[in-house]
């Protein structure tokens, strides 16, 4: 969802724009909030921040309606930032997590993170959809050279195209697939 349409929904019917802001984002902002409070809070602890995550959405920030942004970024800002906010005071407050026994947590925490797990599984399947929209033969050129590391000449056979005119669809495809990323707010 990007802020123009976001700022569309809020002037239609702010209810509606609310319950699609929880039904699109509710997963990953407690993605966010589980891997930020899963050594100290409750379920009730991490429902209560993800509920204040959307709180603060809602009362507190100001949707730019000109812009094409991509609302998700500003909502895993908050997410984190309430998540640790609520960290803090949840181990202030239950005092039960001493200085050695947090490096001791530290040591053991996995290397595992929710949140750059779920961006990684978005930013992939983006991809992947702005691939498929190129249409073919560009889709299986990419796909192949990228993701299988096949060389062209190799491509070429599949595709039943010379290998010159696989390097040159190659190049105009990776051009097509830029600018449809950076419409979207990717980078490559």
């Amino acid at each position: 969802m990007t802020s123009r349409e976001l700022a569309e929904m809020m002037q239609k019917s702010p209810a509606e724009c609310h319950k699609a802001l929880v039904r699109e984002y509710g997963r990953y902002v407690y993605a966010i909030v589980y891997n930020k409070l899963r050594g100290c809070g409750t379920k009730e602890d991490m429902e209560e921040c993800v509920s204040d995550v959307f709180a603060d959405l809602f009362m507190k920030c100001k949707v730019d309606g000109a812009s094409e942004n991509d609302v998700k970024y500003l909502i895993s800002t908050i997410a984190q930032r309430k998540a640790i906010d609520s960290f803090r005071s949840l181990t202030a407050r239950a005092n039960h997590i001493s200085d050695a026994d947090e490096d001791d947590m530290n040591m053991l925490a996995s290397d595992f993170s929710v949140d750059e797990h779920v961006d990684r599984s978005e930013l992939r399947r983006v991809l992947l959809d702005k691939i498929d929209e190129l249409g073919e033969p560009d889709s299986t050129i990419i796909i192949q050279k990228f993701y299988y590391n096949r060389n062209s000449r190799e491509i070429a056979e599949s595709v039943s195209m010379t290998s010159n005119a696989v390097r040159v669809r190659c190049a105009r495809a990776m051009d097509k697939l830029r600018s449809m990323l950076v419409e979207v707010g990717m980078t490559i």
